[in-house]
């Protein structure tokens, strides 16, 4: 059995370039742990210092995601495609604004 994980580009550099992994892992947990052995730049931007998932990290298999599939009890099947999504924000409308010399937004 092999499921296909699609790395997004902004945790690429953490992966030395690595887009896609191919393994066998049972079920997310699993997943984690392999990725953070592969890649132990990644691990940190996986799960948090008491091991669970990152809170900003997203994922989705077969472009379901994973938490209505059963979270960490999903058990991956032949073929699954799983792609790991970090959620990415920055600043404020307030906070751009007023660098770039404009007002704020009311």
């Amino acid at each position: 059995m092999a499921i296909t994980v699609e790395i997004p580009t902004a945790l690429r550099r953490h992966t030395d370039g690595t887009a896609r992994v191919t393994c066998s892992p049972t079920n997310l947990g699993e997943l984690l742990a392999m990725l953070g052995q592969q890649f132990p730049a990644l691990k940190p931007h996986l799960r948090d210092d008491a091991g669970q998932i990152r809170r900003f990290l997203n994922v989705y298999v077969n472009e379901e995601d994973i938490r209505f599939l059963g979270g960490d009890g999903y058990t991956f099947q032949d073929g699954d495609e799983v792609l790991l999504v970090p959620s990415i924000a920055g600043g404020t409308a307030q906070g751009g604004a007023a660098r770039r010399g404009l007002a704020p937004p009311p």
